[in-house]
């Protein structure tokens, strides 16, 4: 039977395999969590998803959560928080917009709040305050190569590696 989660995180692998416009590597990120992963051994990803079909989309976060996207942080360039709302889209946030809505202090569960009204771009707010900028629908996978130098042009290649 196929997990949830693996058709949220299939989402997100697609989109970034037809979208990277470059050749890439993904690798699991050794965790119990099942939703990091590693692109171009450079660039981490912390997977979450909401299988709600509209706006507002709310997403737990777990202190363990939080200490695996700074562990992430600390091993690798970058890491990113990718946050699928239902069918509507991919919300990517960096490590600093996410610091903004969920500080240093990681409690027990905190929460992100996603919302998007029609033709409009994604608000976010979390435990700890507002981003304080709409994010495009478009901004992912483009946000996790703009700055970080990650793959090769020419042609896409997937590869899984435990």
């Amino acid at each position: 039977m196929i997990k949830e989660f693996e058709f949220y995180h299939g989402a997100v692998l697609s989109n970034l395999l037809h979208n990277s416009g470059k050749s890439i590597t993904v690798e699991l990120y050794p965790s119990e969590s099942n939703a990091s992963y590693v692109i171009d051994k450079k660039i981490g990803i912390y997977i979450k998803h909401s299988s709600k079909r509209m706006s507002p989309w709310r997403f737990s976060f777990s202190k363990e959560h939080q200490d695996e996207i700074l562990e992430m942080k600390n091993k690798l360039d970058e890491v990113f928080s990718l946050l699928v709302c239902g069918e509507d889209g991919i919300v990517s946030l960096s490590f600093d917009e996410l610091k903004k809505i969920l500080n240093e202090t990681h409690e027990p569960v905190e929460w992100i709040s996603i919302t998007r009204n029609k033709n409009e771009e994604y608000a976010i707010k979390g435990t700890d305050g507002s981003l304080g900028h709409k994010i495009s629908r478009n901004e992912f996978p483009r946000k996790l190569f703009e700055n970080n130098n990650v793959g090769k042009p020419y042609g896409r290649v997937f590869s899984w590696f435990k």
